[in-house]
């Protein structure tokens, strides 16, 4: 992967509806060459998919909670596997983190209401022998949200 891919990536991560010929405006490489490495990126799995992200209109109603469980310190690795599946089954939950500390996971639960949000938590966490405890705060409003790894600032200077 070559300074022109990173660039590629970085690109695409902020708005992947760019067209080759936009992202040459950007990238120095013709929109062909630029089309051709995108689909080399997806097929080789750098990217692994393309989302649309809803604008905040349509989601600030919503009810999100950052949930982080603390699991039986006996929990054995059958019964960790079983729960990750379940949270993984979950579509109102939207991402799990594994942690170090005093919590083991981390996890963002989005419900129209606190009556789903109830069931899912009643259904994923409180019947499970694996969960110890776990606390919830609800999110008052989102004030930053930028999904973007800077693939270029890492990269070695020449």
């Amino acid at each position: 992967m070559d300074r022109f891919d990173l660039a590629l990536l970085n690109a695409v991560q902020r708005d992947d509806s760019l067209t080759a010929d936009q992202l040459a405006n950007q990238i120095p490489l013709s929109p062909s060459a630029l089309a051709r490495r995108l689909r080399k990126l997806r097929r080789d799995g750098w990217i692994a998919r393309t989302i649309a992200l809803l604008s905040p209109r349509l989601t600030e109603r919503r009810l999100r909670a950052i949930v982080m469980l603390q699991l039986n310190e006996h929990a054995d690795q059958r019964g960790k596997s079983a729960l990750l599946r379940r949270i993984d089954a979950v579509p109102q939950i939207q991402f799990c983190y594994e942690l170090t500390g005093t919590f083991d996971l981390l996890a963002m639960i989005d419900c129209s209401n606190m009556a789903e949000f109830n069931k899912v938590v009643e259904d994923v966490l409180e019947i499970d022998p694996v969960v110890r405890r776990y606390e919830t705060s609800f999110v008052k409003r989102e004030t930053k949200f930028a999904p973007f790894v800077d693939l270029l600032a890492s990269e070695p200077t020449p």
